[in-house]
């Protein structure tokens, strides 16, 4: 029974890396644990935003059966002659604290935990881009409440916009991010722009009833990088 047990869990994990190396050009454990239901995405991202303090506390399965599923997908990937690339995982906060994985922080859990397995077959510039993106920071996330009779728990303070943190929501100020200036979203070329030149910035987000999920309407960038970029678009389209 034990090995029927193994050979079914090892097709469900090559059927998840499989499935993200197609789509994406590499597959990772968070992936394959995503694929085979173990991890559920809304606690995904909870723990993308620092709001959990480890993701082995949301998998819904026991510390063996992770370090099995683990093992199978690393022995899948070599025998497909992938190639490994440890990459960093920081959480969508001001902070940018490094995400743990397991509870215990045991080093090489976490390695494994972190390590990528990229397509061999892609281009070598392509592989690089891989890399740069999976090793990019993630977006901030800034919500705009529907309600606004919201205290801000650090301050008592209140505001049109928050970030969600772990003790209750946190205004800009007290973040961090209260210079930055919002950018309404419907003109990509300049949001491009400004994000691009602006060392921070947040995306804002705001939670439609009708749809059910949270939708994007603008961005937070600071005001001198918004400044320059309009004054360059103005210039372009005046030649």
């Amino acid at each position: 029974m034990r090995r029927r047990d193994k050979a079914t869990l090892a097709e469900r994990v090559a059927r998840a890396a499989k499935a993200a190396l197609a789509d994406q050009g590499y597959a990772s454990p968070v992936d394959v644990l995503l694929g085979i239901g173990w991890l559920n995405p809304t606690t995904f991202k909870d723990w993308q935003q620092g709001r959990v303090d480890c993701l082995d506390d949301v998998l819904q399965t026991k510390l063996s059966r992770q370090s099995e599923a683990l093992t199978l997908f690393r022995s899948w990937a070599i025998q497909k002659r992938l190639i490994a690339s440890e990459t960093e995982y920081v959480a969508r906060t001001p902070q940018r604290q490094t995400l743990r994985f397991s509870a215990s922080g045991d080093a090489a859990l976490e390695k494994l935990f972190r390590t990528h397995w990229i397509s061999g077959d892609l281009p070598e510039k392509k592989r690089e881009r891989l890399v740069e993106k999976a090793n990019r920071a993630p977006d901030l996330v800034v919500i705009q409440p529907l309600n606004r009779e919201w205290k801000c728990h650090r301050c008592g303070g209140t505001g049109g916009l928050l970030v969600m943190e772990n003790p209750g929501p946190a205004c800009l100020r007290c973040v961090g991010l209260g210079d930055l200036e919002f950018l309404p979203a419907g003109d990509a070329l300049l949001t491009r722009r400004v994000k691009a030149k602006s060392a921070r910035s947040a995306v804002v987000v705001r939670f439609s009833k009708n749809r059910g999920r949270y939708e994007r309407q603008g961005l937070l960038v600071e005001p001198k990088a918004l400044q320059q970029v309009q004054r360059d678009l103005d210039a372009q389209r005046r030649k």
